[in-house]
Parts: C-alpha cells; structure tokens; sequence
C-alpha cells in the first residue's frame, strides 16, 4: 500500500528470483527475511488479472484504490523493524495479507496482529492466508482509534502515510520496540527507550497512499 516511486521495472520469474534481486540492490540482508522472502510467494496475493507479474520491484493493484507494495519498498522497512522470532507485531493497513504473511514468517514463535480498514480486503487477506498453515495471526477490521488500544507490540509496521507522528501508535509500543511508519514523504523509524522517551530516524524520497482514521 505503498512504494517509493522509484520503480526498476525489473520482471523476475519466482519469489526465489525476487529475493535474490533484493539481496544483490542490498535492501534484503538479514536471515530471517531473507527466509521468510523466499517462503512466501508474492503471487498468492496479488490480483488473478495481474498474477502474470507478481514478481516485479513495483505495485500492483489489489481493489479499493489500493496496492500490495514494491518488494524494494516492503524490505526495506521490514529490515528497519529489527525482527525477532519472538516478536509480538502490529500490521496496520494489511491490505492482501503480503507483509502480514512475511512477518508471521518471520516471526515464527511470535504473533502478529493485521489490521484493515477497508472490509473487502480484510477478506482478501483473510483467503489469501488460509494458502498457508499459520496460526500467530490474527486479522481484524480497523476501529475509530487508530491500532488496537490497550494492546502493546515490540514492533509496529504502518503501511500507509500518516500527516504526523500519531502519538497514540507511540503509547501502543513497548519499551524496546520498534515502529516504522510513512509520515509524508518519509519513512520513519521510532525507537522507544526504556524510559517511554523516543529516538527517531528519517529517511526521505517515499510517497505513500494517506492514512485514514
């Protein structure tokens, strides 16, 4: 549900293949991901219209207005959450179920919680996960409040642009964590120190469908 804009064109032939290009752009580096990359094949979540092209480094539409995001896009982040196996994570705006499935991969004796706002891809990520035998996921419809309040993750993954820094998304992360979300055009990086005070990195050139709460 979102990309960078700068897109390779670049067609790949297999998930396999795909992970392999990530490897050698040196945006897909950590072994976990890189496992995860090569265990879950992007085409069980793209549209059937458009399964002819799940492996290229761009978007593809997936209905509502919406996209599963550019693979360079997708590690990228993943790599800046730091995962762990055990990791307990937040997906907001898991759209075909491409980054809820990567995390669950990853972190395997974790739990992964996938929020969506829009109910008809909330379904679509539902189909589309049941083509894999995870039981650390869980997916439900996004509320008012933004995230799942009263809940607390180690890492927090927002996939799409948010007009400021949302401070309740801060108060949903533990000690500890990490959360990488879209505000404007950059990415950002938040890390929560044990004090509940924050360390955040930018980095800027993305654009980002908006996030809506």
């Amino acid at each position: 549900m979102f990309g960078s804009g700068v897109y390779s064109g670049k067609r790949m032939k297999s998930h396999h293949e795909l992970s392999r290009y990530l490897q050698q752009r040196a945006v897909l580096r950590s072994p976990l991901l890189i496992e995860s990359f090569n265990s879950i094949d992007r085409k069980d979540f793209v549209s059937p219209g458009l399964q002819d092209e799940p492996y290229g480094d761009h978007p593809l539409a997936i209905g509502a207005g919406q996209t599963i995001s550019q693979p360079y896009t997708v590690a990228f982040m993943l790599e800046l959450l730091q995962l762990e196996e055990s990791d307990r994570i937040l997906d907001i705006g898991c759209g075909s179920g491409w980054s809820t499935a990567l995390l669950a991969q990853t972190a395997k004796s974790g739990f992964v919680t996938g929020v969506e706002r829009v109910p008809e891809l909330l379904e679509l990520a539902r189909s589309n996960l049941k083509k894999y035998q995870f039981d650390n996921i869980e997916l439900q419809i996004a509320g008012k409040a933004l995230g799942v309040p009263g809940q607390m993750f180690d890492k927090i993954l927002v996939s799409a642009a948010a007009e400021e820094l949302p401070q309740e998304l801060i108060q949903q992360l533990n000690p500890g964590g990490i959360m990488v979300i879209p505000v404007q055009n950059d990415m950002v990086v938040i890390f929560k120190r044990e004090d509940g005070s924050i360390e955040q990195s930018n980095f800027p050139g993305f654009r980002f469908v908006p996030l809506i709460y």
